[in-house]
């Protein structure tokens, strides 16, 4: 599993840069994916039970695409923009199954910055070593040092 050192808090907006990416990554286990089906009520058996899904298409259980996706709101609210940071909205695209044991890394770069709003949009995306498994884009009200 990767381990990195993450820094915690806030980029207010006035610090914030084009460009600035932050990565958090999670080897997913089976209790991760137990936990998620008990928060979320999603007891597909896709996720939970073996012999169902060696029956799907995807010939293994995966974990649920918005376990992976809730990676992308700990990169946004712990890291970038980070604390006191509200989401506005997120589009997902899911390309790829995340299989238990695997480590999924959520990736989030700053690509525009509407200062007068406090508004930022951020290329989101989870991968499984090279392979793209979530995409999406986050617009996001970024704290100010002029709002707190």
């Amino acid at each position: 599993m990767s381990t990195e050192t993450i820094t915690r808090g806030t980029i207010y907006l006035e610090d914030l840069e084009i460009g600035m990416t932050r990565t958090v990554c999670k080897v997913i286990t089976d209790r991760d994916i137990e936990m998620f089906a008990e928060v979320s009520t999603d007891h597909n058996p896709v996720h939970l039970n073996d012999e169902y899904a060696d029956a799907t298409m995807f010939k293994g259980r995966i974990a649920h695409g918005m376990l992976s996706a809730g990676l992308i709101s700990a990169v946004i609210g712990e890291q970038l923009p980070g604390h006191g940071t509200i989401y506005l909205g997120q589009s997902l695209k899911f390309t790829a199954p995340v299989r238990p044991g695997e480590e999924v890394c959520a990736e989030v770069k700053v690509v525009s910055i509407d200062h007068a709003r406090r508004r930022v949009t951020l290329e989101t995306r989870c991968l499984v070593g090279d392979t793209v498994v979530i995409k999406g884009e986050a617009l996001v009200l970024a704290p100010s040092r002029g709002n707190d």
